[in-house]
């Protein structure tokens, strides 16, 4: 059976990543607690489902601590097991509840030694919700959605999912640093040293997919050094990655506005590893 778990921050997107899976077919279960994951697996697959997707947080903290455990022993019996995990920055978090006008799950819930006259602020809930959830954080494969829009985050799951059945699964993200480094990075690679092609007006305008960049930034020795000892890196300390058993390793390439430079760069990588690597591409400032 193939499973996904979702889990993370709340506000971080969790619903719409799993509304995706219900949408490509995956039997769906919202807020299960985790130590119902094994039971519920058994039951799905008498009933011959092959997919199945889950979505889990806070709210079931006290189980969480044995899910680590129940995915390794899924992965025993044969499944193929993935973790999402969720995540946003402090800021990103309190301006969608505020838009939303939902509460916090958190605020509803007396925590241990609490008076139940001191409820806690949107803020504290945040944070003390990344600690309670700082036991699974590491199970599986961090997305940052601070700067998503719903309709990209879909896109990115869609494309997660979609990835055959790999040893790991390798990301290039291209970003602006003017937006903050992306909290998901496992490598992250600097190119705000490159020339910058948002200086020509007749490039302006365009992106680092389009063939007037790609000549421009092509041409230029600097980018072909830098390119190649990223690529270089990659290629020396990815079966590192491979050994330690990543589902997916994200290599996240910044430049000022994520426009240019970082999105040729990306392209180039990928258009390099995806001959004998599973690759995944992603732009966060591109629509």
């Amino acid at each position: 059976m193939r499973i996904v778990l979702i889990t993370g921050i709340s506000g971080s997107g969790k619903s719409v990543a799993l509304h995706v899976l219900e949408d490509a077919g995956y039997f769906c279960v919202d807020n299960l607690p985790p130590a119902l994951l094994r039971s519920l697996v058994e039951t799905r697959l008498k009933e011959g489902d092959e997919t199945l997707a889950v979505a889990t947080d806070a709210r079931s903290a006290d189980s969480l601590a044995g899910l680590g455990p129940d995915i390794v022993l899924l992965k025993e019996q044969g499944h193929d097991v993935k973790l999402f995990f969720l995540t946003a920055t402090t800021e990103s978090l309190i301006t969608r509840f505020s838009e939303t006008r939902r509460s916090h799950p958190l605020s509803h819930r007396l925590l241990p030694n609490q008076n139940p006259t001191d409820r806690l602020t949107l803020t504290e809930c945040i944070h003390k919700e990344r600690e309670m959830l700082s036991v699974v954080e590491g199970l599986g494969h961090v997305i940052d959605t601070s700067n998503l829009s719903a309709n990209k985050l879909r896109a990115w799951i869609r494309d997660l999912i979609d990835t055959e059945q790999a040893s790991l699964t390798l990301l290039f993200e291209s970003f602006a640093f003017k937006f903050g480094v992306p909290l998901d990075a496992d490598l992250v690679f600097d190119v705000r040293m490159l020339p910058n092609p948002h200086y020509d007006t007749r490039l302006r305008p365009l992106t680092g997919r389009d063939a007037p960049v790609i000549e421009f930034l092509a041409d230029l020795p600097a980018v072909n050094d830098l390119l190649g000892d990223i690529r270089n890196f990659v290629e020396k300390w990815l079966p590192s990655f491979k050994r330690d058993n990543r589902s997916y390793l994200t290599v996240a390439i910044g430049c000022t506005g994520g426009q240019h430079r970082s999105v040729y760069i990306v392209e180039q990588l990928a258009k390099h590893f995806s001959a004998n690597e599973n690759v995944v591409i992603r732009h966060r400032q591109l629509s």
